[in-house]
């Protein structure tokens, strides 16, 4: 997402997993009290801090559909139970059981919201069949949420894929019917293409990151207001004196 980058979402996966192990420790204990989102990481290296402002939204920084889809990280079960501890869910990898079935039906409930979430954000209707995608996810039984004794989210009874893909169509349908459903966006950078839903009070939030894109666009305006500060004026022509310009001199002149 930096300039030279490919101009498409960068997802939080190292080379082990969707996540940022040291932001979220497999059972999911680290982070219960940090701020929502996830850390992401570029190409070249560098992590940001990116909330996407919904659960749902999480889930597509895990790859996509066409074009997204050189970034997918959801190759086996086992990879959708490592997302489970850096999102919203602060869930244990280990609290759901995920079938390859569920895995591949995950997958597909995440393309028809990048269409759908990408849809809104740029004010078309979604497809259909994107819609009856969520429809049926949203059919089965969500995850049962749980409270700790210490008053924090608790690891759900013994749970399977089925549930976690219902639980996040849920949150998806919830978002694209209610108040903030025209708050969704695509990230002002020209080469990112992240989505997040805009929840702040005054609702202007341009970027996916402060620290990332936002920083970038600073940047790049205050090299540009130096470049013009600092470029001279162009020199300015004589006045016309009003008389005709002298003929040029004859070829046979010496």
């Amino acid at each position: 997402m930096t300039d030279g980058d490919d101009p498409v979402p960068q997802n939080a996966a190292d080379a082990t997993g969707p996540a940022d192990p040291a932001a979220a420790p497999p059972d999911g204990t680290a982070g219960r009290h940090a701020p929502p989102g996830l850390v992401l990481t570029t190409p070249g290296g560098s992590r940001f801090h990116f909330d996407p402002g919904a659960l749902c939204l999480e889930l597509l920084t895990t790859g996509g559909p066409g074009p997204y889809a050189r970034y997918e990280v959801l190759h086996r079960p086992a990879d959708l139970a490592a997302w489970l501890p850096p999102s919203r869910l602060r869930l244990p990898a280990d609290a759901v059981r995920i079938s390859p079935a569920e895995l591949t039906a995950t997958r597909t409930l995440r393309d028809a919201l990048w269409h759908l979430a990408a849809a809104r954000a740029h004010g078309r209707p979604g497809e259909p069949e994107d819609y009856t995608v969520l429809n049926r996810a949203a059919e089965h039984p969500p995850l049962v949420p749980r409270i700790a004794p210490d008053g924090t989210a608790a690891a759900p009874p013994p749970a399977d894929g089925a549930q976690l893909a219902s639980t996040l169509a849920r949150d998806a349908i919830a978002l694209l019917t209610g108040p903030y459903a025209d708050r969704i966006r695509e990230c002002g950078a020209h080469d990112c293409r992240l989505i997040f839903v805009d929840t702040s009070r005054p609702g202007r939030r341009r970027w996916c990151s402060m620290e990332r894109c936002g920083n970038r666009h600073k940047v790049r305006s205050l090299r540009a207001r130096r470049e013009t500060e600092e470029t001279p004026p162009a020199a300015a022509l004589p006045a016309d004196s009003g008389r005709a310009p002298a003929d040029p001199p004859s070829e046979s002149m010496g």
